[in-house]
């Protein structure tokens, strides 16, 4: 989203008009989720996406009309519908796209908030931010709301990876990360190794011990924590602030006697058996990675999967929907 806040910002201060369609529902296999966004230009030019080709050029008519008569649509596409041949969604699922014309600003969606947009009646496309506190805890989803139909979209900052250890490693792990659209950070106690010249990529260099560097970023529950280290008198204070801390994901490379020898400080160190059973190490998904970006690709692989509740399996042996509805 901070692109296309850019990308809208730029385009109305040069006076142009433009439209915004957002994904409010999706049902069984939907290729986007509840939340994405696409931008349509008065001249038809395009910026993000609202199913991945699938029916963006219906979409973009649609835009183009809403452009000149300035009233929002609910538009739903599916396998099912009359135009599925030509702009349905051969992946089985059906997607609901509310499409307006936007002439303000997007929230700041690293803010934690929830913007309401009303999708249907006279009052189609009023948007108002309120405190999370004010609507029900859950995900982006369509709810009743004062006798309105909003679509509620939960906005927060983006999960972070936090990777202790200067190596090569971590810069094409904090690079894979930010492709994701996640924030980064790397801590590391040697100053000839956390330099910019070598890791250019991390949002966040804190030259640290580890435990201190930990402390310092305040880890969070949408946290995810990397040892890289594979050094002892780094590792151990690592983990000793990471595993007792709200991390949603803590993990360590190491070959499983390093592993073993590694939960033995760690038991020393004061921490709680339960507190050790939470690390993932030696930490990532079994892909047969060996350079440093195939490394980082099979941890990231393992980080999305323990935040998303699977388990990292192949598609092709999943039962049921590949998306969960929405």
């Amino acid at each position: 989203m901070p692109d296309l806040r850019e990308e809208l910002a730029q385009r109305l201060a040069r006076g142009e008009r433009v439209a915004l369609a957002t994904v409010v529902a999706t049902r069984r296999s939907a290729p986007r989720p509840v939340g994405s966004k696409l931008v349509v230009s008065e001249t038809g030019e395009l910026s993000g996406s609202v199913s991945g080709g699938c029916v963006e050029g219906d979409v973009a008519v649609q835009a183009a009309e809403v452009i000149e008569d300035g009233g929002p649509r609910l538009l739903t596409y599916g396998i099912s519908d009359d135009q599925a041949w030509s702009v349905g969604l051969p992946c089985g699922g059906e997607i609901d796209v509310f499409v307006e014309r936007f002439e303000g600003e997007l929230p700041d969606p690293a803010v934690p908030a929830v913007a309401l947009t009303v999708l249907g009646g006279e009052r189609a496309g009023e948007r108002r931010v309120v405190e999370p506190s004010e609507v029900a805890p859950g995900p982006s989803r369509v709810l009743e709301l004062d006798g309105d139909r909003v679509f509620a979209e939960v906005l927060g900052p983006p999960p972070r990876v936090v990777v202790v250890g200067a190596i090569d490693t971590a810069e094409e792990l904090c690079r894979a990360a930010k492709a994701l659209g996640w924030r980064t950070a790397v801590v590391d106690p040697r100053p000839a190794l956390a330099t910019r010249e070598r890791l250019p990529s991390p949002d966040e260099l804190v030259v640290a011990w580890p435990d201190e560097g930990l402390c310092q970023l305040h880890v969070a529950p949408d946290d995810a924590v990397v040892v890289l280290t594979h050094e002892e008198r780094l590792d151990v204070p690592a983990l000793t602030a990471a595993l007792p801390a709200d991390a949603f994901y803590v993990g360590a490379i190491g070959s499983r006697r390093t592993q073993e020898k590694r939960r033995e400080r760690l038991l020393e160190a004061g921490l709680e058996e339960d507190q050790i059973d939470r690390l993932a190490g030696p930490a990532g998904i079994d892909l047969g990675a060996h350079t440093p970006a195939e490394t980082a690709v099979s941890i990231l692989a393992e980080i999305l999967a323990v935040r998303t509740g699977k388990d990292g399996g192949r598609l092709r042996d999943r039962l049921g929907p590949i998306h969960a509805s929405a």
